[in-house]
């Protein structure tokens, strides 16, 4: 018969395996402590993780609203230019308004 873990020699019936151990009060807390601060430890976690995916978020929104005011300064300049070179076209050449002049 084979062990618990398929160990060959082994057997549960040789008294290896008692699952009868207790603990006492000490035993108990020290393991109550041990989980209280490991679930302080994850509290903590959880907190700066909600630090940093809130400083995240306003990150993504400042740049989206960069990337917006950037696109409109663009189209801005670029407008301010086609009016520019609309207005150049109206105007008549130099060449022109000193014949106008004579």
């Amino acid at each position: 018969m084979s062990g618990p873990n398929g160990d060959p020699n082994i057997s549960s019936e040789d008294g290896i395996i008692n699952d009868d151990d207790e603990f006492g009060e000490e035993e108990y807390a020290a393991i109550n402590s041990m989980l209280d601060q490991i679930n302080s430890y994850l509290d903590d976690l959880e907190e700066r993780n909600d630090t940093l995916n809130g400083k995240l978020h306003e990150l993504l929104e400042s740049n989206r609203q960069a990337r917006l005011d950037f696109r409109a300064e663009l189209l801005g300049s670029t407008t301010q230019e086609e009016h520019h070179a609309a207005e150049q076209e109206s105007l008549p050449s130099k060449p022109d308004q000193l014949e106008e002049n004579k």
